[in-house]
């Protein structure tokens, strides 16, 4: 199918293939029990595939969104075999992430004209915020773009000491201040100092706390709000981490913190220590917010810039 020739270089794709293997395997035992002894796609196939699709963190309300696009097309086809299955399903699937990831982006890049590129980062402690952000300057840095961190999680001291080691090993400055301080005025120091070392990107931590929204709200806006007096129209993207492992909590987490702020872009980490590899489709589609980064290895180069096509081929492979 040409909607699947590989799009990636030959390692980034093995690197894909090997992080989301366990949620492919366990897909494709589930869908093997599904279809066993059926030759056609039926009423039963069908139910059974609603459950596979469930069980493996698609999500309920995605699922069915699925699951009514190809009973479209068994209406449409009067013999459809279960061994088109698997083709229908990735050809479905990355329609429907298609409507949110318009992008078939490959490559770490940043929009021309805006520099600096400011990204606030927002996510629950925990879900490897720390741990993206210094992968994702290591990314940039990569690209030829100068990077500058800001420790505006300031609640506690272990946030600030793991992006400065971070910072450390990519080699990028790191604005921080005291543990306790405000963080909007790290926020602030952050953008002044990327505008007065003519940086291209900017990358802000800030608390991942949700025991209290009404302060976590109030927390971000004021970050907002603070940075804006340096340059106006700031930040350029909010971007939240989501842990995958975590499966459908990780819808709770999106839901929560896309009520708490305007959440642009999603990060989905550690998929290469789960089977709950389909929580991007689900998560992607509720949520009408694009994935634009995965976590599919613990290594340094392990983030990628999310493909639907690369995607839906490695976990429907």
């Amino acid at each position: 199918m040409s909607l699947f020739k590989n799009i990636f270089s030959k390692e980034k794709k093995e690197t894909l293939d090997k992080g989301l293997e366990k949620s492919n395997t366990s897909f494709f035992s589930k869908m093997t029990k599904a279809v066993a002894g059926k030759t056609k796609v039926d009423e039963e196939v069908l139910d059974n595939l609603e459950e596979v699709l469930i069980a493996s963190d698609v999500g309920v309300d995605t699922t069915l969104k699925i699951i009514d696009r190809i009973e479209e097309r068994v209406a449409k086809d009067k013999y459809f075999g279960t061994d088109e299955l698997n083709n229908i399903l990735r050809e479905e699937i990355a329609a429907l992430l298609a409507l949110t990831n318009v992008g078939n982006e490959t490559e770490f890049s940043i929009p021309e004209g805006k520099k600096p590129y400011v990204i606030m980062v927002v996510g629950v402690n925990g879900v490897g915020k720390t741990t993206t952000i210094g992968k994702l300057a290591s990314q940039f840095k990569k690209q030829g773009l100068k990077v500058v961190l800001g420790a505006s999680d300031t609640f506690r001291a272990a946030a600030i000491d793991q992006l400065q080691v971070w910072a450390d090993r990519v080699d990028v400055p790191l604005v921080k201040q005291k543990m306790g301080s405000d963080p909007a005025s790290v926020a602030f120091d952050t953008v002044q100092s990327a505008i007065s070392h003519d940086a291209d990107v900017v990358i802000i931590d800030t608390a991942g706390r949700l025991h209290n929204k009404v302060n976590l709200m109030n927390e971000l806006t004021k970050i907002k709000r603070v940075m804006q007096k340096v340059k106006p129209d700031i930040p350029d993207e909010v971007l939240l981490i989501l842990d995958g492992s975590t499966g459908q909590n990780a819808f709770e987490q999106a839901k929560q913190f896309t009520k708490a702020t305007e959440v642009s872009s999603l990060a989905i980490t550690k998929l290469d220590g789960t089977a709950k590899g389909g929580v991007v489709i689900g998560i992607s589609d509720q949520f009408q917010i694009p994935v634009k980064y995965i976590g599919v290895g613990e290594g340094i180069d392990d983030l990628q810039v999310f493909n639907k096509i690369e995607f839906v081929d490695s976990f429907f492979k």
